[in-house]
């Protein structure tokens, strides 16, 4: 089996993200790093509920939540995987394919977050619009302080930009038929012209991190501004803080998963929205988030059954 592995972005964080997780011995050593970043334990529920929409804080507790699955699951994930991740998710990404040490991983995520927070405009925010022609989000864009910051399969876009100018687009997307029209719990604009003074500024910080220079054999990492494979690390990072102020190809990045061969998706969570991007995608491949278990045994139990 190649299981597709995705690391889901901000947006779907939640106080109880943890539940699975936050006893496991494995992920333990996380949690303190995390702790000493965050200056609260985010395995306790009420602290982290007081700061989940906090840009910095968001982005840690994101991050913390798959590296501390793949720390648990630890053998039971198959070595052949195709690993991709959502927004902030590929930096975890980037630690689930072996390059980026999981600590390291989150210190360089809070580093990002400050990054973008200092490049931030001020007012900003992130909005998904379902159902719309990829044209006509463009021309609602056009003129207003709003860019396309994610696509999604299935004519779903995430927009970023001034939180007027987003307001402003979707009273106009559901007048003009769009399905779906809900913000986004992200406070910058991330992914977009915006952000631009950040993408300079974290690949300074990223030059200055440990990365493994090569991927462990059977694994594929994917590029999320263009769906690429990296082959060359140097180069995959350049794309890594660029992304910050461009565009991530999503719903290109889910086909570049089935292209390679994969035979199931798993998100690792928080929240579900990957899984139920791929599925939606890819019906006859099986596609679960971690968070449809009640326990990583569970978890263990449908790797088992799908690679039987």
């Amino acid at each position: 089996m190649t299981l597709a592995i995705l690391c889901s972005g901000q947006g779907a964080q939640y106080a109880g993200m943890f539940a699975l997780t936050r006893d496991t011995p494995a992920a333990k050593p996380l949690f303190a790093v995390a702790t000493a970043l965050l200056g609260y334990d985010p395995g306790d529920a009420s602290l982290a509920a007081q700061n989940l929409l906090r840009n910095r804080d968001a982005q840690v507790l994101c991050t913390l939540a798959p590296l501390c699955v793949v720390a648990a699951l630890g053998n039971a994930l198959p070595a052949r995987r195709c690993v991709a991740g959502y927004s902030v998710g590929e930096i975890a990404a980037w630690s689930v394919a072996g390059l980026i040490e999981p600590g390291a991983a989150l210190e360089l995520v809070a580093a990002r977050a400050q990054a973008m927070d200092a490049a931030s405009q001020g007012d900003e925010s992130m909005l998904f619009v379902r159902g719309l022609a990829r044209e006509l989000v463009d021309a609602m864009c056009a003129g207003r302080a709003a860019e396309i910051a994610i696509i999604n399969p299935g004519e779903a876009f995430v927009l970023a930009g001034q939180r007027d100018a987003l307001d402003a687009i979707a009273i106009e997307a559901r007048q003009r038929g769009a399905v779906r029209v809900v913000p986004v719990a992200v406070q910058v604009a991330s992914h977009t012209r915006f952000l631009a003074a950040a993408s300079p500024v974290f690949r300074e910080r990223l030059g200055q991190a440990h990365i493994t220079r090569a991927l462990r054999p059977g694994v594929r990492l994917l590029s999320g501004i263009d769906a690429a494979t990296v082959l060359d690390v140097r180069a995959g990072l350049d794309k890594l803080a660029a992304q910050i102020s461009q565009p991530v190809q999503w719903a290109a990045c889910i086909d570049a998963c089935v292209e390679s061969g994969v035979t199931a998706f798993l998100e690792l969570g928080p929240g579900r929205a990957l899984a139920e991007m791929a599925a939606a995608a890819y019906p006859s491949l099986p596609s679960r988030s971690v968070e449809d278990f009640k326990s990583l045994q569970g978890v263990c139990d449908w790797l088992a059954r799908i690679d039987a």
